[in-house]
């Protein structure tokens, strides 16, 4: 909002809508199509409108990704007929257990079928974004990439009203510059909050409404992906293979590598961000995850042609917020709705986008508006999404519970149990920690030393951030603020030894020294431009002095294919 970077004011247009989505992810275009699909022919008296901050729809999109096409089936259930980007079944599921120079393939029947990939496809997650997004227009729905959601707006009982749009045109001091816009106002009935992982207005949503009183911490890890083009020789399409173990000691995580259309192959790797050692570069892990025997011939003749990273919610069932309150609501990865054994998480955020828009739907027929939906939270309770994560409640705590070897036994153990109808058997449901308060000092923990990347198959932070086509105009505000800048320096840097410098995996906080003093002292400079929006500096930052609020419209990663 433009009043917190500056007192002039500005007087904003407004827009009265039905429902207005913020987020034209998968959730948000799910959302806005099942609306448009109740709504029927009305010549547009029945108005949804969807928010992206990206440059274009599926431009900050980024997953694996293996797709279970349940929700799809139930949404659009001619998709192959119109075109939907699911071309490469999955014909062969493998998971190894690496180590640092071997791998243990573990037999197919020995993993729970709830496990298995049977049915999925694996597939550019951005591509069928853009695809949904066609659909929505199709129906009528109006689709505004370009456009940031930058404040809640509220009626005066306190119920959400709908949002405001970011200015556009204001300078590094918030003033404003000569092609200065103000935002927009949309005013609705209901506003969906579909803005993926720690989306910064569902964090303040959470905090104004209590939607996490009695539940869990969210935990995540933060998933960092290549796309390559390699020689034919080396694909085998439909091929899906998950890993876990080496590169990571004592620390959860795995890597997933996917045999996609086209001669590409998808590779990358997901660190949990509870780890505890402030030296440990997620970005460097997949690195040295690339460099494995059994990996690496796969990648060889071949060339990278994209890079991205993206923050994942990992907390399950037991971390889901209460998901409606007056005026609107939260679906798909703004509640977080990831099951994480299957890692897949895309089928359960499009199920809660429909049971949403229809709760909405039906309040709206019923002349209500801005009031709590009622209907959505039980018809979720009642889902096969709602069972989904319950079968699995307990497999990804599990691994902080009893670390990582122990933990992954009794995740197995449980999943199986589940799996064969026995989950009465486990009553119980472990709970989480807040990722930022696991950190350790540096003094406690060792040092890890990476190896120099070789610039074929291993490559540095800001050579690859060059292929994620991320741009921002660096004269606006940055988005990335600090609530105190003095803790960098005394907090960060002195007792964690500038772990943002690491767990950021777009090179955008540094520590350089203070020009304003000769006596080697050091000062945090955060390169904004840099920034792909995975939010895990929002999220692992031990002190939470870091808050990631959304830029100017547009800017960001623009992945192609991701």
């Amino acid at each position: 909002m433009s009043k917190n970077i500056t007192d002039e004011m500005v007087k904003r247009d407004s827009m009265e809508v039905d429902v207005v989505i913020v987020g034209g992810g998968p959730s948000g275009l799910t959302a806005a199509i099942r609306l448009m699909q109740l709504a029927g022919k009305n010549d547009g008296e029945f108005m949804v409108v969807v928010l992206e901050k990206a440059s274009e729809i599926g431009a900050h999109i980024l997953s694996g990704a293996v797709v279970d096409p349940i929700a799809l089936n139930e949404l659009v259930p001619d998709w192959k007929d119109k075109g939907a980007p699911l071309n490469v079944p999955v014909t062969d599921n493998q998971h190894w257990v690496l180590s640092e120079t071997g791998k243990a393939k573990i037999p197919h029947f020995m993993m729970p079928p709830l496990l298995s990939n049977d049915g999925c496809y694996t597939t550019s997650l951005g591509n069928l974004t853009r695809w949904l997004g066609e659909q929505a227009e199709a129906l009528g729905g109006q689709v505004y990439p370009g456009f940031t959601a930058a404040e809640v707006l509220f009626n005066e009982d306190g119920s959400v009203r709908g949002i405001a749009t970011g200015d556009m045109g204001r300078l590094r001091d918030g003033s404003q510059g000569p092609n200065f816009e103000p935002g927009i106002e949309l005013h609705a009935k209901y506003t969906f909050f579909a803005e993926g992982c720690r989306g910064h207005l569902s964090k303040k949503l959470m905090e104004t409404f209590d939607l996490r009183d009695g539940v869990e911490p969210q935990t995540y890890g933060i998933g960092i992906k290549e796309l390559w083009d390699v020689p034919e020789k080396n694909h085998k399409e439909g091929t899906v293979i998950h890993s876990q173990g080496w590169p990571l000691k004592d620390v959860a995580g795995g890597g997933f590598i996917y045999h996609q259309e086209n001669n590409q192959i998808a590779i990358g790797f997901v660190t949990t961000l509870d780890y505890a050692n402030p030296y440990l570069s997620p970005y460097d892990e997949m690195q040295r995850f690339k460099t494995h025997p059994a990996i690496k011939p796969m990648l060889e003749g071949g060339r990278r042609v994209a890079y991205g990273a993206r923050a994942i919610n990992e907390g399950g069932l037991q971390a889901v917020p209460k998901l409606a309150f007056p005026g609107g609501c939260l679906i798909g990865c703004s509640a977080g709705f990831v099951n994480v054994p299957r890692i897949k998480g895309t089928h359960n955020a499009m199920k809660t986008a429909m049971l949403a828009a229809e709760a909405a739907f039906k309040a709206i027929q019923g002349g209500r508006a801005n009031d709590e939906l009622t209907d959505y939270e039980p018809a979720f309770r009642n889902s096969w999404a709602y069972k989904d994560l319950f079968k699995v409640r307990n497999a990804r705590p599990a691994l902080s519970k009893f670390g990582v070897k122990l933990g992954t036994l009794y995740s197995g153990f449980d999943i199986w149990l589940n799996n064969l109808g026995l989950g009465v058997l486990i009553p119980w449901t472990f709970g989480h920690h807040a990722d930022h308060e696991q950190l350790k000092p540096a003094d406690e923990m060792p040092k890890i030393d990476y190896p120099k990347p070789d610039g074929v198959l291993t490559f540095d932070k800001l050579t690859n951030v060059s292929f994620s086509a991320t741009n921002h105009d660096e004269d606006q505000p940055i988005h990335l603020q600090l609530r105190d800048e003095s803790v960098p320096v005394s907090t960060n840097l002195a007792l964690y030894d500038a772990p943002e410098s690491r767990f950021c995996p777009a090179g955008v906080y540094e520590y350089v020294d203070d020009e304003d003093f000769s006596d080697g002292s050091k000062r945090l400079q955060i390169n904004a431009q840099n920034c792909v929006h995975c939010k895990t500096c929002d999220i692992k930052d031990p002190t939470q002095n870091i808050n990631w609020v959304v830029p100017e419209g547009g800017g960001g990663p623009n992945y192609p294919n991701m």
